[in-house]
């Protein structure tokens, strides 16, 4: 195996050479995360595929789950003499990531692919076509560093496709946007030049969106296992139950990922201006700079709803979001400062015990 074929570009060769300097690392090699288990990972190297942990030290020396491998990571191993197994001593640094906050109360990132060149943001044209949704996928897709793509998928099923296309091109301002039908081959030979040689694409939608149909399509195979929506409301099952990267026979890798029955942002406020250009470029016209396009004179933002050139939900949807971040960057500038005090501390404890 080549891992130029897997994704392993300049940016991390220069990490690497740097890192092959230190005598602790002598005996490593590079691998990626293929697949990711509860307590341990698949990872792929040129010598071969193993299961891999983490070191004893590297568990010591992260402080968070985002410190820890996920699927797309580039990873240093050695491999244990005698086994098919692998230690994981070093992270490399990622240049995109997808993360969410996870389910729930709890105030905590959860990564969804790394080292990603472009999202294949899936949506399928029946019932589950939600522009609200696509809009919340559009502001983590732009944040990840990977370059967002729109997929509506079962155009077979669809009778009036110019409609959902219009609506998605509303909010998906600059980003491709492709109808398929993995049924009918509709589409697929315009999305398979996409992954080539060192090029990594991940799908990201809700259950029953077509993911892994999508896979398979561009597989050439029934790679992955797929299964029926419900037919009263389209909505579909977790098919897909653990994210995987797969090595495409044309070129390129493809991470699948579970659907996502919701997908809660996570510090992403930088990259709203990009999902939202047509309400940014609306509020930089308005009379005073602090408008809050509520109820103020000279209002643009308004103004373009009254006319007609803006929807009153997109722009709720962009206050939605707009206040969900702002709770989000709260919560995880204090959570980071325990979390830095945390971690000085358990170095201050290691540096006394060295030294009795």
């Amino acid at each position: 195996m080549n891992i130029k074929l897997l994704g392993f570009t300049r940016f991390f060769e220069d990490q690497l050479s740097v890192l092959l300097k230190e005598k602790k690392y002598e005996n490593c090699v590079p691998a990626r995360v293929s697949l990711e288990h509860k307590h341990a990972y698949r990872v792929i190297s040129e010598q071969g595929e193993w299961l891999a942990s983490v070191s004893g030290l590297y568990a010591y020396e992260a402080f968070d789950r985002s410190e820890y491998p996920a699927v797309g990571d580039w990873v240093l191993i050695e491999k244990m003499n005698g086994e098919n197994r692998a230690i994981i001593h070093k992270l490399f640094n990622r240049k995109s990531q997808f993360s969410r906050k996870i389910a729930g109360r709890e105030i905590e990132e959860q990564l969804v692919a790394t080292n990603v060149d472009f999202v294949l943001l899936v949506m399928s044209l029946n019932a589950d076509f939600n522009i609200r949704r696509l809009e919340r996928y559009l502001v983590a897709a732009w944040d990840s560093g990977a370059t967002p793509i729109v997929v509506l998928t079962k155009a077979d099923l669809c009778e009036d496709i110019d409609r959902y296309l219009k609506e998605a091109q509303t909010v998906a301002m600059g980003v491709d946007i492709f109808v398929t039908s993995s049924y009918t081959g509709e589409g697929i030979e315009q999305i398979r030049p996409l992954f080539r040689e060192g090029v990594t694409g991940a799908l990201l939608g809700s259950s029953g969106a077509g993911k892994s149909t999508l896979t398979n399509a561009l597989y050439g195979d029934d790679k992955m296992e797929v299964s029926e929506v419900r037919e009263d409301d389209a909505k579909g099952r977790h098919t897909t139950t653990h994210r995987e990267l797969v090595l495409l026979p044309g070129g390129g890798c493809l991470i699948d990922t579970p659907g996502m029955r919701e997908l809660q942002l996570w510090d992403q406020g930088d990259s709203l201006s990009s999902s939202f250009q047509d309400i940014e470029e609306l509020a930089s016209t308005c009379r005073y700079r602090d408008c809050t396009h509520k109820s103020e004179p000279g209002c643009s933002v308004n103004s373009a709803i009254d006319n007609g050139d803006l929807e009153y939900s997109r722009l709720q949807s962009y206050f939605k979001l707009q206040k969900e971040l702002a709770f989000i960057e709260r919560k995880t500038n204090t959570q980071a400062k325990l979390a830095e005090q945390r971690k000085w501390k358990q170095i201050s404890k290691g540096q006394k015990k060295k030294y009795k």
